[in-house]
């Protein structure tokens, strides 16, 4: 086999920092996913709306589905885990992404609150919007990484305890329509 075929083999089935470039890929996919959605449904499909509700379930339609194509592409390439439970998935997948957006809520909005306290970023010069952006980008980094990439590698596409209960969940909302596993 070739180097290049080895490498292309690594970067596909490896595990480690091969499966954390695969978990970057997967979330820059989807985040252009949520983008491209979110402007598409703002710009024609809640044109007619006011501006305040056509912002916010522009936004709110771009993170389901931004959302839904981390899961997949998590499911199936990144993490390989397309032996688990889709059902336990689903529910594992929703908790962690709770937690990710309210941890990227209220996390930014405390360092943001913290840093506009400090006099000397102001004296550099640093305005409330500058603040705010990189209050944005360090908590998103680091929800990221400790958050998002830890829980789904270890919690979400893998089995445990949890996915009985979860699979029970998934049976009891929907009266058992959906009782055989894809």
């Amino acid at each position: 086999m070739s180097s290049i075929k080895k490498l292309g083999n690594k970067i596909v089935n490896g595990g480690g920092f091969f499966t954390f470039i695969r978990s970057s890929i997967s979330s820059q996919i989807a985040s252009w996913t949520d983008m491209g959605t979110r402007m598409l449904f703002y710009a024609f499909v809640f044109s007619a709306l006011d501006p305040f509700y056509r912002s916010n379930l522009s936004v709110a339609v771009g993170a389901f589905v931004g959302g839904v194509v981390n899961c997949c592409i998590n499911y199936r390439f990144t993490f390989h885990a397309s032996g688990q439970s889709v059902k336990a998935v689903i529910v594992k997948y929703l908790m962690v992404w709770t937690g990710s957006l309210l941890l990227n809520m209220y996390g930014t909005t405390f360092l943001s609150m913290l840093l506009s306290q400090w006099k000397f970023l102001h004296n550099l010069g640093f305005r409330p919007d500058g603040i705010f952006a990189a209050s944005t980008l360090l908590v998103s980094l680091v929800v990221s990484l400790a958050w998002n990439f830890v829980l789904q590698r270890n919690f979400v596409y893998r089995p445990s305890p949890f996915d009985r209960c979860a699979i029970s969940f998934v049976d009891r909302i929907t009266f058992g329509h959906f009782k055989k596993e894809s």
